[in-house]
């Protein structure tokens, strides 16, 4: 089956849980969807997962997840498929008064 490679970038307080690894160079099936990038990133550093998907799976509501720019909850969520070299990069939500 081939193979594809998709880049996740963290923020720092995220990253922290990734051995302080900002940049994490993954290899996943071709078709695989952006919760199927997360498994394999989570397998590797499990604490990340629990930073950001709740204990169902889903993505915490302070979490945005973008693939090459685009937000995915406008694009199909978690299950949206990532292209070979996408970059997925993962932002907690900035609110405030």
């Amino acid at each position: 089956m081939r193979r594809v490679r998709v880049e996740v970038v963290l923020p720092g307080v995220v990253a922290e849980d990734a051995d302080g690894q900002r940049s994490h160079v993954l290899e996943v099936s071709a078709g695989a969807g952006v919760r199927d990038v997360l498994d394999a990133l989570c397998v590797r550093h499990p604490r990340v997962g629990r930073r950001i998907r709740d204990e169902t799976g889903a993505l915490r509501r302070h979490v945005n997840l973008f693939v090459d720019g685009e937000d995915v909850r406008r694009n199909g969520g978690v299950d949206a498929v990532v292209p070979d070299g996408a970059v997925l990069l993962v932002l907690p939500n900035v609110s405030g008064g």
